[in-house]
């Protein structure tokens, strides 16, 4: 870290640097920088907002492509990637080498370094280095909030609620994947090494909730609604808000009431109440607030993909009103091209590419149409209707969207493969052309990745070009998900439920399986029971909502499962064909399969210390009081 600190505060002294050698100089030698005044970035809203704006310039990119490859950004048991390609961060996860976070060369967005004014989006798929250069510029606009005179009141609260809002942001995203950090709410000097001392996860979790708590209070529930955001109407969504405050203020309660939080500061491996009713309480409020005020809404499930991705429509910004807070979007209109969509086809469609597909495993939480769960994937269940000669029949909607299967169109146009139906086709069946061909690259799984990636492609029809995908750190469904979690595990019930608002934990689960047009089965009243029975189910259905957007490895270490089976297994399906190809093309969704089984393709060998990424040696070495990660 004390490099990336010093590199920060070159950067901003830089300009009181060229103040000071102006004056050697002739008045028309001088840099026009050389005139402004140290405080000028400071005096009123206008000045201080262009300044605050590089905060939002810093938010990094989990899906960045341009200038970095194949970024990877789901590291728990959902994906697997091409097992020869070693580069890979997500192949270094699963063989524990999580050391290498800091050089490896593809897909590591926590990477070091990072440039917030920067045009390579690889440098801002940088979590650690661009939160704590963003940390030291909210540290620097807070300390100088009362140089802001020509400002009225509400243009101060708008530039105050921002820079509260970043400081608990950066931090909390930090200790996602560090655990125990310094919190820095000063400006450290710039000629000695800092010396904060590291915080457990609790104790940093309150400073992050006294942050945004203060940013709930300042800043407005929409910015169109203030004397300020008139000028810029309809150009506010992404800024920073009450509702997004609120929301990360109530996450950041119940990662720190999850069972690895609460076991680092308590040795107690079960949730903490106290903390899981703090944050029900708080998610309680901005549920309230949203359907009061309508600011963010599920989309229609006709238009799910939208949340995400949007394919030739003039660079539109994905996430329609249920996105709450999303990645950088830096050229997010030509970002999301060539490898990266490229990785999710096999050679058969798209030669180039390092190939990712979504495992067996995962692909098992999508349950039934009726809301009930597969319990065995290779054994009938006349409970839930599931039927292995049937494996696609009758699935939850999510699971046709967001997964291909065996027999669906693969290849828009036809005619660019000869007609050929094995290659027009998808052959995901044990021994199919999309399994064998190029074994090295084949789909090794059995399934293929449609949530954001268009499920009818070739190299022939552009699919790897007007892409816009943009995914969000925050979304409304989330935040019910979230709820549903704290208010159930504080009050140990399904049915518990914050003061002041109306949904219980399980009416919150049911409110995201009645999104428009979604037509899935509520939690069968078998779960409702204990809260036991009950943590499965809102588990699961969190699996499935918020699948493949970089959430499950932070949820199964918090949740203390990373090292558990069956979570440390990635595995395949291998099934026949026992219909003709014509009725399966006809009809993928119903066709009959026989043989049906799973078989492991990859074992995790976790131990207790890939809980938490641990700091670079140089940084753990930085002060006596500065702890490397335990076991690292």
């Amino acid at each position: 870290m004390k490099r990336y600190i010093t590199s920060i505060i070159l950067l901003t002294i830089g300009l009181s640097v060229m103040l000071t050698l102006g004056s050697c100089k002739k008045y028309l030698d001088k840099s026009p920088l050389t005139n402004i005044e140290p405080t000028a970035p400071f005096k009123d809203f206008r000045n201080f907002q262009g300044w605050t704006e590089e905060l939002y310039s810093a938010i990094p990119i989990m899906s960045s492509t341009q200038n970095a490859g194949h970024s990877n950004w789901n590291w728990g048991e959902d994906e697997y990637w091409e097992p020869a390609e070693t580069r890979l961060w997500a192949n270094s996860i699963d063989q524990g080498n999580y050391p290498v976070w800091n050089t490896i060369f593809y897909g590591s967005w926590i990477r070091p370094g990072g440039n917030p004014s920067s045009q390579n989006n690889w440098d801002k798929g940088s979590l650690w280095g661009l939160a704590w250069y963003s940390i030291r510029k909210a540290n620097i606009g807070i300390a100088n909030l009362e140089l802001m005179k020509d400002a009225t009141e509400e243009e101060k609260k708008l530039v105050a609620g921002q820079l509260y809002f970043f400081r608990a942001w950066y931090h909390f995203m930090l200790m996602q994947y560090w655990g125990h950090i310094p919190y820095i709410d000063v400006v450290l000097p710039t000629d000695e090494t800092p010396k904060l001392p590291q915080l457990g996860y609790q104790a940093a979790a309150d400073k992050v909730a006294a942050d945004f708590q203060k940013a709930a209070d300042l800043l407005p529930v929409d910015w169109d609604e203030t004397t300020v955001g008139l000028q810029t109407k309809g150009n506010n969504n992404f800024r920073i808000n009450k509702i997004m405050a609120m929301a990360f203020l109530g996450k950041n309660l119940l990662y720190a009431a999850s069972p690895l939080m609460n076991r680092e500061a308590t040795g107690n491996s079960a949730y903490n109440a106290a903390y899981s009713k703090k944050a029900a309480d708080v998610l309680g409020q901005t549920l309230k607030l949203i359907e009061e005020t309508g600011r963010y809404q599920l989309a229609d499930f006709s238009q799910y993909a939208e949340i995400f991705n949007t394919y030739n429509q003039g660079g539109k910004i994905p996430g329609l009103k249920e996105a709450i807070f999303m990645e950088s979007l830096a050229g997010a209109a030509g970002r999301f091209r060539w490898n990266q969509v490229n990785d999710y086809r096999p050679p058969t469609i798209l030669n180039s590419g390092i190939k990712c597909y979504p495992t067996a495993n995962y692909v098992d939480y999508y349950g039934m149409a009726n809301g009930m769960p597969i319990t065995d994937p290779e054994t009938a269940d006349p409970e839930s209707g599931y039927d292995p000669q049937y494996p696609w029949k009758n699935r939850d909607p999510r699971f046709y969207h967001d997964i291909m299967i065996d027999g669906e169109k693969a290849v828009n146009n036809a005619g660019n493969v000869g007609n050929n139906q094995f290659r027009q086709y998808a052959s995901l069946y044990t021994g199919g052309l999309y399994r064998t061909d190029n074994p090295n690259k084949a789909v090794f799984t059995g399934y293929m990745l449609s949530k954001y990636i268009s499920k009818l492609m070739n190299e022939w029809d552009g699919y790897r070009d007007n892409n816009t995908m943009v995914l969000s750190f925050l979304r409304l469904s989330d935040v019910y998900l979230l709820y549903a979690e704290a208010a159930s595990e504080g009050y140990n019930s399904p049915t518990g439920k914050a003061p002041g608002y109306s949904k219980t934990a399980v009416e919150a689960v049911n409110f995201v399986r009645d999104r428009p047009g979604l037509g899935l089965g509520h939690v069968a009243v078998k779960f409702l029971g204990s809260q036991d029975a009950f943590r499965s189910e809102y588990r699961r259905e969190r699996a499935v909502e918020l699948s493949f957007e970089g959430h499950r490895f932070v949820d199964l270490r918090r949740w203390l499962l990373l090292t558990e089976q069956p979570y440390t297994l990635k595995k395949a399906i291998e099934f026949d064909r026992d219909m003709p190809n014509s009725e399966i093309y006809a009809n993928p969704r119903n066709a009959k399969v026989k043989n049906f089984r799973e078989r492991i393709l990859f074992q995790r060998q976790f131990g207790e210390r890939h809980y938490w990424i641990p700091f670079v040696a140089s940084d753990a070495n930085m002060y006596s009081d500065f702890k490397q990660n335990p076991g690292w």
